[in-house]
């Protein structure tokens, strides 16, 4: 065996104890989440309390939750792609994810979230 061999071996159980260790810390992982709303009506006020009521039952204090009105910030609606309000979007943890609607639905913001596979929504 060469010493090329011996260092490809050596990356891989590396890479594995590194993958190993990002799945442990996945439990501790916070969710960082913006909500973008069109003012302050009840549509709105409603998206905000749902989607703090789920997170907080599900991954309470391990979220992050940031509302931003497109009516007082348009540029942020253009810079999110925003079609349509309101809109939830998971930035982290990994995948990006983006949800539209009133979120009243807890089992489709909890599967678009990732935090129940569809498995367990049936």
């Amino acid at each position: 065996m060469n010493n090329n061999e011996k260092t490809s071996t050596s990356e891989v159980r590396d890479s594995t104890a590194a993958f190993e260790e990002a799945l442990a810390k996945k439990d501790d992982s916070k969710y960082v989440l913006r909500l973008y709303v069109a003012g302050m009506g009840p549509k709105s006020i409603q998206a905000i309390d749902n989607i703090k009521r789920i997170f907080e039952e599900y991954v309470p204090g391990k979220y992050q939750l940031e509302v931003i009105d497109i009516y007082q910030n348009p540029v942020f609606a253009k810079d999110g792609q925003i079609v349509a309000a309101p809109t939830l979007i998971k930035e982290l943890p990994p995948p990006l994810r983006k949800l539209i609607g009133s979120m009243s639905d807890t089992d489709r913001v909890l599967v678009g979230m990732d935090l129940k596979s569809r498995k367990d929504k049936e």
